[in-house]
């Protein structure tokens, strides 16, 4: 069973998302598992705390959150599984992955433009944790993903056939072209003329894990210049 973890505020994109583990599933048996993240309420009192976690969903919200429910519905093999969780931790984000098997975690692009800090914390947690990351782009979804370019890091000890190896065994992206990454964004010709020439659909990366920090301005990385979907495997996995 491979199951997905979709961090998610049910903005429109979240439907993307469960295209994607959808896709990703294949014929075997899976669960989607929705998870809405909130801070824990500050209340001294037990009946104003349970008043405080009861948070009602918009309109735009619930017709998000419907639409996913048919999709699954109508797949035979998936369930869907809507988590609501009051605030996170390491510890508890690595038991909730333990908990419900996850295979692999799906970021929308929205997720990632999301303000609180809880949503910015909980994006550096996954990181940190050695299930597989996909960050989603801002193209639309697509069934026919499978041409990657695998983005190699300057200091990662490892080789391209290994990375290639693990996607036979997990997904089914083939890696036909590799880069260095580099820092200057302004400067993504190279990689723009590798993805036109190749007809890349995915971006694939190894990261290692990082101390967290709240930063006052966000960095924009790789996949959102590019719009493209990037996968993001931990070095140690491979």
């Amino acid at each position: 069973m491979k199951n997905f973890l979709i961090p998610t505020t049910l903005k429109d994109d979240t439907i993307s998302a469960v295209k994607w583990a959808i896709n990703q599933a294949k014929k075997s048996d899976c669960e989607i598992v929705l998870m809405m993240i909130a801070e824990t309420p500050d209340s001294f009192s037990s009946s104003n705390f349970l008043r405080e976690m009861r948070t009602g969903l918009t309109k735009s919200q619930e017709e998000v959150l419907a639409t996913c429910r048919y999709m699954i519905d109508h797949t035979q093999n998936c369930k869907i599984k809507i988590h609501n969780q009051y605030g996170i931790s390491s510890p508890v984000f690595r038991g909730i992955i333990d908990h419900f098997s996850v295979k692999l975690i799906i970021l929308s692009n929205s997720y990632k433009q999301e303000t609180k800090r809880i949503h910015h914390y909980l994006i550096q947690l996954a990181g940190n944790q050695k299930c597989p990351i996909l960050h989603l782009g801002n193209e639309q979804f697509r069934e026919d993903f499978n041409k990657a370019l695998y983005i190699e890091n300057s200091n990662a000890n490892m080789h391209v056939k290994d990375v290639q190896q693990f996607l036979n065994d997990n997904f089914s992206y083939e890696i036909v072209s590799q880069a260095s990454k580099t820092e200057d964004l302004e400067n993504m010709t190279p990689l723009s003329e590798a993805i036109s020439k190749y007809e890349i659909d995915l971006l694939v990366e190894t990261r290692k894990g990082e101390k967290i920090k709240f930063k006052k301005s966000k960095k924009q990385n790789i996949n959102e210049k590019l719009g493209l979907p990037i996968l993001s495997l931990y070095e140690e996995l491979v």
